[in-house]
């Protein structure tokens, strides 16, 4: 692991789950952060949780301790994909005010009922009965569905709570349409952050929690994958698919390597 993490360019680090759990902060994931930067390495925030604005992540991470930092979303990579395919189109948002307000701002077409051309169904922490029934008959009438990150589960300090994978099984449940997902683990995500870095993939290494999103979005694109067992995934949750490159109790024990 010592040569790997010396060769490479720049870490794309989850967060929740991975350097905090809520509102508090992991053991050694400051120091690790700080380490990483003083050795030169690029370092990049990624999360799937789009129900935040990046401003209010921003503030977040400096409040924990964490300074100076870059971060980048799953709703950043669902913008991008909506004004690079559907930029004269509307869409409707299962997802929150925060989410809302950041695509309104990119200048993306939002309407509040089931007419619009696309459904985006997110993390919403704010849902409701009836934005869910207007995003399952957008859906049947025959919207794009896109979903903007597949986790099931959002881990919070002392258990989990639904996320965007789980309220997306909802909606397909209901109208027998798959979404398609963007975020981790999608090749869309690690495009978005080679490019926004000026890296190759084999130059970064993904650390994070979760099998079917951090590891796999190594797995896809070349990346080298470290993954922490201080959130969602447990050791017995591994096996032959989505086998990350290295694994670890948490993210301190990453510093020695530093």
């Amino acid at each position: 692991m010592k040569d790997t993490i010396k060769n490479a360019k720049l870490f794309v680090c989850d967060m929740d789950g991975t350097v905090y759990l809520g509102e508090r902060v992991l053991n050694g994931a400051i120091d690790f952060v700080k380490r990483a930067k003083k050795s030169g390495k690029e370092f990049l925030f990624f999360t799937n949780n789009a129900s935040r604005r990046k401003e209010d992540y921003l503030a977040k991470l400096d409040r924990l301790g964490f300074e100076e930092c870059e971060l980048m979303t799953s709703g950043d990579v669902t913008i991008s994909y909506l004004l690079k395919n559907y930029r004269d189109k509307t869409v409707y948002v299962l997802g929150t005010e925060a989410l809302k307000s950041s695509m309104l701002a990119a200048g993306i077409r939002l309407v509040e009922d089931a007419s619009a051309d696309i459904v985006v169904s997110s993390f919403d922490t704010e849902l409701t009965y009836k934005k869910l029934c207007i995003a399952c008959d957008g859906v049947r009438n025959g919207a794009v569905y896109l979903s903007t990150h597949p986790d099931y589960n959002c881990p919070i300090d002392g258990g989990f709570i639904p996320d965007s994978g789980a309220i997306a099984a909802l909606i397909t449940a209901s109208t027998g349409r798959m979404p398609k997902y963007l975020g981790k683990p999608y090749k869309e995500t690690a495009e978005a952050i080679c490019a926004m870095k000026g890296v190759k993939p084999e130059e970064c290494i993904s650390i994070g929690d979760r099998l079917y999103t951090d590891i796999a979005m190594a797995k896809n694109a070349g990346m080298t994958s470290i993954l922490v067992l201080s959130g969602e995934t447990k050791a017995e949750d591994i096996n032959g698919e989505n086998k990350p490159d290295f694994i670890v109790e948490s993210v301190e024990n990453l510093s020695a390597f530093l």
